[in-house]
This record gives structure tokens, sequence and C-alpha cells, in this order.
């Protein structure tokens, strides 16, 4: 069970594959340093140990917390996550989240003449617009992750407000009320199968 501190949560999703977490996370711990007010904490892969993730820290002291990613969502306050199911998830739980994708510069460019979409998060994506911001390849820097938490850091900000009406909107589109409880499920039962 999580155990809190009297702190914000500033939860940290890398994703679950080596290269993803080699690239992505030390980007991500960079710029949580500008958080210094509040709890770093990273949501394990269950295919990973802490040792991996604290290898790739190198002894930043952020908290790693393996197999409570619902736990971990349901009490944080700003989110840093890998493009992937996990930003949807972090919607439903009405986390403000700022949304990460590297690539190689290969893979990235035969992606992006293979596959046409208008958005690499799954929110957008549903939603058909812009609702989370994307910090995508040469934009993924730890100054543009802080500029963009910055903006959503207060609940009260035009941006968190504008984003948490897009979840609920998101979470109607899903199937109303109970939607994280129900992707939730969904997961867990697939997870388990």
């Amino acid at each position: 069970m999580l155990s809190l501190l009297n702190e914000p949560i500033l939860a940290i999703l890398p994703g679950s594959r080596n290269q993803e977490i080699n690239v992505k996370l030390p980007i991500m711990l960079e710029a949580a340093k500008a958080f210094p007010n509040h709890q770093l904490i990273i949501a394990g892969a269950p295919n990973k140990d802490e040792a991996f993730y604290q290898e790739v820290a190198k002894g930043t002291g952020v908290r790693i917390l393996e197999n409570q990613t619902y736990d971990l969502l349901n009490n944080s306050d700003l989110a840093i996550v890998t493009s992937g199911t996990a930003t949807l998830e972090t919607a439903l739980f009405h986390v403000p989240q700022v949304v990460c994708y590297k690539a190689s510069p290969i893979s990235y460019a035969i992606g992006k003449r293979v596959v046409k979409i208008k958005y690499i998060s799954l929110v957008n994506l549903i939603l058909d617009r812009l609702v989370v911001t994307e910090l995508i390849q040469h934009d993924l820097t730890p100054e543009n992750i802080i500029k963009e938490l910055k903006a959503i850091e207060t609940h009260q900000s035009e941006v968190s407000v504008k984003m948490e009406k897009s979840y609920k909107e998101l979470e109607e589109k899903l199937g109303g009320g109970g939607a994280s409880q129900k992707v939730a499920s969904l997961l867990i039962d697939k997870i388990n199968a």
C-alpha cells in the first residue's frame, strides 16, 4: 500500500520497455528536480525490478513503487507519462499530465510515414483534439516538461480546469461514471488471463 508524506505527488510513468525507460526516464527525472515540494515516485512496471530503475535513476532519491500504479495515480497531483495506455489510465484518475514520446530517429521517421495519426496520446486520439500536451522527439526536453507541468500544477489554472473538463468528457465517452473502474477491471482481467 502507498504510504504518503504530507507533500503533493509527481508520478513518473516511464513505460515498460528497457529502451524507452533508458531514453525517457533521465529526461523525466531531470525535469522533476524543478518540483522540490513534490514527492517524486516512479510507477514500476510489473516486468521490471527496482534495481533496474535505481540504475537508471542513479541515486536521485526518487521512490519506486512496484505494481501499484493505480494506487499511485489515485494519490497523484501531477504526472509525466510515456505515451501508451498509461495516458488513458492517468486521465481516468483525473491527474493532470504531460505525455512523452521519444524513439530512435530511424524508427520515428519510419513510423511517421507508415502511421498517419494526429496524436500519440489515447486521450487526444479518443477526444480527437489536443487535451494533454504531447512532447515528441526533439520537443521532449526537461525544460519543456517543466514548462508544461507548471502550466497545470495548480488545479485552479486555466489549463488544468480545461483538462479536467475534457477528462470528464472522456469518461462519459467511455461509458460514464465508473469508467476508470471499468477500464481497470478490464485491464486486470487481461493481465490475469
